[in-house]
């Protein structure tokens, strides 16, 4: 008969289990439960699945070209005006314009507002050479103009009021006949859909296939995109004085300077007040403050140690209540020195927070203006979907049901996650299609 000690067994079954325990609680264990900053059952909004992706329409980058026409109906001029996302906008709709009338375009004119405190030119921020080299066959593009066309300034054409294919064919072609060189700003709201679809390629090409930084600019955007801790996450943040007064929005907790600069900012703008301020914040007109953004970073598990690319203006205010919480926050003045730096502009500065942007790992909006339009459209034209846009409105109606803490973040990550896995707002659909994955 065989016979077993019981007691060297029951040691080395009491040591395994030691040695399990202690790998399975060590916070460095791969095995170990989620950090502090997530929630527990999930993992943050980056791991959510896509469901849809958008992509360039094949009509656009794959289709047939249609020949242009051998005589041009004469020259446009689009005159952009505002910041350089705006001005973009703008000039790409202009270009749309330019091939419905079979025109060819001249050089656009970069009209800054004042406060931009801005002098340059579109051929001071964008390669001409390589966007009218891309432009070929798309639409007719001149450097310069002949010198009898030259010598006289184009006659302005009002088009506030056209937005469609036929009201630039009946009211705008015309005048472009008439006097062969004319100036146009296009609405801001345009029927894109209503172009033909050699108009249409003509935009989408000029807006993401031909706009390259000049040289000089995009290596200052290389030098910046390259002294930015990796991997990084790109936070085109609004809460300025004048967005703030813009708004006709209130706010609760804010330092004295704030509520000063914001006051100083709004004119004839007052705020809303009782139900209509209550009505207009539930609608998601009212911007996030810092410390909300940080709040719904929490509630998408986003780590608190991620390095955070500020792609923000002068004069953000309340910036505390995000490093509060996210201290690896860093600025293109903090990672760029030198005299070019501090002699750019606003246009030439929108450039490299445009830059470093579209090619950072992960992309977050915190409102739906002219450069998160322009970067979440062009990091899809890179195939890079890690893009989300904070929603304002799902932000005031959960709060204003009382909601707040786990409960809060809970339906905002319910919220955030849906659009994230549907691809909403990645993407305008102007020139871009929705793929089911």
């Amino acid at each position: 008969m065989i016979t077993v000690s019981v007691k060297p067994l029951f040691t080395a079954i009491f040591t395994l289990s030691l040695f399990l325990a202690i790998v399975l609680l060590s916070p460095s264990s791969p095995f170990s439960s989620t950090p502090s900053n997530k929630q527990i059952g999930k993992s943050d909004i980056w791991g959510v699945k896509r469901l849809v992706e958008w992509r360039p329409c094949k009509w656009w980058t794959h289709g047939p070209r249609i020949a242009l026409p051998a005589e041009s109906n004469g020259y446009i001029r689009v005159d952009c005006y505002g910041g350089l996302n705006q001005m973009r906008r703008d000039f790409c709709d202009g270009i749309g314009i330019a091939r419905l009338l079979n025109a060819t375009l001249v050089m656009p004119k970069f009209e800054a507002a004042a406060y931009w405190n801005e002098s340059s030119g579109f051929a001071d921020v964008f390669d001409v050479d390589y966007f009218i080299q891309q432009m070929d066959g798309f639409i007719k593009v001149v450097k310069e103009l002949p010198p009898e066309v030259a010598l006289k300034e184009p006659f302005r054409v009002d088009c506030s009021k056209r937005k469609g294919q036929f009201d630039y064919i009946e009211s705008v072609l015309p005048s472009l006949l008439k006097y062969q060189f004319i100036s146009i700003t296009p609405a801001m709201s345009q029927r894109r859909d209503r172009y033909p679809l050699y108009a249409k390629a003509a935009l989408c090409q000029a807006c993401y296939g031909a706009l390259r930084l000049t040289r000089s600019l995009e290596q200052k955007a290389t030098e910046l995109l390259e002294a930015i801790p990796k991997p990084f996450l790109s936070l085109h943040l609004r809460f300025e004085p004048d967005m703030v007064a813009y708004s006709q929005c209130e706010y609760q907790g804010l330092s004295p300077a704030s509520k000063e600069a914001i006051e100083a900012a709004r004119g004839d703008r007052k705020p809303w007040t009782g139900e209509l301020a209550r009505i207009w914040r539930k609608r998601g007109k009212c911007p996030l403050t810092p410390n909300e953004t940080a709040f719904i970073f929490q509630a998408l598990s986003i780590p608190s140690n991620t390095n955070i690319y500020l792609a923000a203006g002068d004069g953000l205010m309340e910036i505390e209540g995000l490093k509060s919480i996210y201290a690896n926050v860093v600025t293109k003045s903090a990672l760029l020195s030198g005299e070019d730096f501090l002699n750019m502009h606003g246009n030439t500065k929108a450039a490299l927070d445009y830059y470093v942007s579209i090619n950072s790992d992960f992309y977050v909006a915190t409102f739906f203006g002219n450069m998160d339009k322009m970067v979440a459209a062009m990091r899809a034209y890179k195939g890079l979907h890690n893009t989300v846009f904070l929603s304002r409105r799902a932000y005031a109606e959960l709060t204003s049901k009382g909601l707040a803490g786990k409960e809060l973040k809970q339906a905002l990550w319910l919220a955030h996650k849906e659009d994230f896995s549907m691809g909403r707002g990645s993407a305008l659909p102007d020139c871009f299609c929705d793929f089911k994955l």
